[in-house]
């Protein structure tokens, strides 16, 4: 059944920035519930109860919702787990209770999770070819490199290259959250901590 507006009073005038928040995240909702191919502009306006038309006043179509859709939600995810994170303590440290915390989002932003594994995989490229994936992850991955300088400085950690440890510690977080969101039985905090120990395995500095 297609998403309805709920009668209610008068619309309260959002600003652009709100505006666009409010259709990304009825974005969100409506490919957890149909999917990429299944999510259409009229049914996302028509949950954020805007008219359609209101929707191509901020986005060029479907294509350009769905990419800032996903930048935006990485973009909170990532905040959401170094806003929590204890920066001051050794590096160490800091990628076990990172790897927790990225664990515990499949509960705490499980919507998100799916909208991103929907989307990304989807977009076209700017020539209409397939995305490359790992674009969007560029500002993840510089922020890892400044963590994993960080701790080869202080000494916790070995000598690798930041930028392919970078990339191998975030597909380690995609490849763990797809597992456990496939597998619900698995202890997830459980799994963070294993894969934790693996990852510090190769980078931490010999004694």
């Amino acid at each position: 059944m297609d998403a309805k507006p709920s009668p209610r009073g008068p619309r309260q005038r959002l600003g652009e920035d709100q505006r666009r928040q409010q259709l990304m995240a009825a974005a969100v909702l409506e490919v957890v519930d149909r999917g990429y191919e299944g999510a259409t502009l009229t049914r996302i306006a028509a949950r954020a109860d805007v008219a359609k038309g209101l929707v191509w006043r901020y986005f060029s179509g479907k294509d350009d919702l769905m990419e800032a859709t996903a930048k935006a939600t990485l973009v909170i995810m990532r905040e959401a787990i170094v806003e929590v994170l204890d920066l001051d303590q050794p590096v160490p440290d800091i990628v076990r209770a990172a790897l927790r915390l990225a664990a515990a989002q499949l509960r705490t932003r499980r919507n998100e999770l799916i909208a991103l594994n929907r989307i990304l995989p989807n977009l076209p490229g700017p020539d209409g070819t397939e995305r490359v994936i790992t674009d969007f992850y560029e500002e993840s991955y510089q922020g890892q490199e400044a963590l994993f300088r960080r701790g080869q400085e202080e000494g916790s950690l070995g000598d690798f290259d930041p930028r392919v440890m970078a990339v191998t510690y975030q597909g380690s977080i995609d490849a763990m959250l797809a597992y456990l969101e496939s597998h619900p039985e698995v202890d997830s905090q459980d799994y963070a901590d294993r894969l934790a120990e693996i990852l510090l395995g190769g980078m931490q500095a010999r004694a």
